[in-house]
């Protein structure tokens, strides 16, 4: 099963907030739960956190760091995904590497797509109800750990 790894900034000026991404390319366009944690797959031999922090930079074109909070793994259908916390304030002005698909299908045209194509920043509630399913639970675990402190 593939792993992947992912990091979910927070600033909790003004109440809790948390920082998504909207997923880019024609399949994600008009869906309602299209957005999700900044996450990737790991390169041969990278340590996961390590490979959170590098998708972070290649997905919003932002350094994050700071000190990493564990929210554990869930699991989907295709991969598990492990993520991490972090209080941060990246920008919502991002700039994204892309991916090439044949588009529309079976046309032969091939069309470069943004992985992401926009950022925000969501209340716990409201990030509930516009994430991918599987990020639900971690959604919960980051508004469960920072309400306990």
């Amino acid at each position: 099963m593939k792993r992947s790894f992912g990091i979910l900034p927070y600033k909790v000026e003004e109440g809790l907030k948390l920082y998504l991404v909207h997923m880019g390319g024609p399949y994600w366009k008009k869906r309602k739960r299209s957005w999700s944690i900044v996450k990737g797959e790991p390169e041969e031999g990278e340590e996961p956190l390590s490979a959170a922090v590098r998708e972070f930079f290649e997905e919003t074109g932002q350094k994050i760091e700071g000190n990493f909070i564990p929210l554990g793994t869930v699991k989907t259908p295709f991969k598990t995904v492990t993520v991490w916390a972090v209080e941060a304030e990246p920008d919502t002005k991002i700039s994204s590497n892309s991916f090439t698909i044949e588009w529309p299908p079976h046309s032969g045209i091939k069309k470069e797509f943004p992985e992401v194509d926009r950022a925000g920043w969501f209340s716990p509630e409201d990030a509930e109800k516009i994430v991918v399913k599987s990020q639900i639970p971690i959604i919960e675990r980051v508004k469960n750990l920072l309400q306990k402190n």
